[in-house]
């Protein structure tokens, strides 16, 4: 089964083509990307109706490019998959029209996924793939969540952010100190200079059981630091990354301890990070040596399938409609707002 795969949630624009048939990476034939982040940037953060009219504009000619780069034409495709939420209501309607419209006219099956189920599988596109079960991750500018995955729509929610999520706490950061959105990427380039001793940011919710995660105070303490500085005249560079290096430690070391408490709580000895955020450097080293002492293992998709894409919405797609999945009598869904534990496998629907 062929299945394109169509991404509009937020700010990025992907098409991909899964082949279901195949396994591993393997299946995917072709995907493109592209990104709003340089239209938004202006603005200091994502423009709703912008993001809208950009899609409009870009995405029937990568529909056209994927189809070309996978050498196939729009009749042999077997089914089209788009994301259906959560996110902004706006961007997800130009990928649901498109895609109904594209199944209306070629007779083929469609379907709305989950975006957090595409990021939750991204892993599965690479050769290396993990096995169910397995522990994951989900860290964005959106969402901050500790899932038990069990197989596909096999989800239970172990904790999740009460307030900002990672990537969210990243950017108000990044603005905090002066840098332009998105922050996440050069907060860790600017903490690269920092001086890791000059200054140590709290853990937030690491000092109580549970596994639910609180950013919103350290952005407080974040704030109240860079305040102090300029009130005596000592905000200048370096001071800006060792701020920069005291947010990121607390950052990674808040997710670290987390996944640790969900590794022990369940046994599990493989994990999945997957979102925006996981693409940071220093987190994956501190993960990497966190699973090797517990002789458990860390999975991450590649570094492109860390955001937003095209292949984790075209993956997930294709291994539902191959179970049977459908939109119910056609009818086109977005929904902005949209619970990853109320999903379903393929068998219960």
């Amino acid at each position: 089964m062929r299945v394109l795969g169509i991404e509009t949630s937020c700010d990025e624009t992907g098409v991909a083509i899964y082949d279901a048939t195949q396994t591993g990476g393997s299946g995917l034939l072709a995907d493109a990307l592209y990104s709003q982040i340089a239209m938004h940037a202006e603005y200091g953060g994502v423009v709703p109706e912008l993001a809208s009219r950009d899609h409009t504009r870009k995405l029937l000619p990568l529909i056209d490019q994927v189809l070309h780069e996978a050498q196939l034409t729009r009749r042999d495709l077997d089914g089209i998959a788009y994301t259906a939420g959560p996110g902004l209501v706006g961007a997800l309607m130009v990928g649901a029209s498109t895609a109904h419209g594209m199944a209306r006219a070629l007779n083929i099956p469609v379907l709305g996924v989950h975006h957090m189920e595409g990021h939750l599988l991204a892993p599965m596109l690479e050769d290396d793939a993990p096995e169910f079960p397995f522990v994951a991750l989900l860290v964005s500018g959106g969402h901050t969540q500790l899932v038990e995955v069990k197989g596909l729509g096999h989800y239970q929610l172990l904790g999740e952010s009460v307030d900002d999520a990672a990537g969210e706490a990243f950017d108000k950061a990044a603005k905090m100190l002066g840098l332009a959105y998105p922050g996440g990427p050069l907060i860790a380039k600017l903490a690269e200079q920092g001086d890791p001793k000059r200054f140590r940011f709290p853990r937030p919710m690491t000092d109580r059981p549970g596994l639910d995660f609180s950013f919103s105070g350290l952005k407080t303490h974040t704030l109240t630091a860079i305040r102090q500085l300029e009130a005596a005249g000592e905000l200048d560079s370096q001071a800006r990354a060792d701020i920069a290096r005291a947010f990121e430690e607390a950052v990674v070391d808040t997710l670290v301890i987390k996944c640790r408490r969900a590794l022990d709580q369940t046994g599990l000895k493989r994990i999945v990070m997957a979102g925006g955020v996981s693409a940071n450097t220093r987190l994956r080293e501190r993960l990497a040596l966190e699973t090797e002492k517990r002789n458990a293992r860390a999975y991450y998709p590649r570094g492109r399938f860390c955001t937003d894409n095209g292949a984790m919405i075209a993956y997930v797609g294709a291994q539902r409609l191959a179970a049977g999945e459908r939109d119910e009598d056609g009818i086109m869904k977005a929904t902005p707002r949209w619970p990853l534990d109320t999903l379903l496998p393929p068998s219960a629907r």
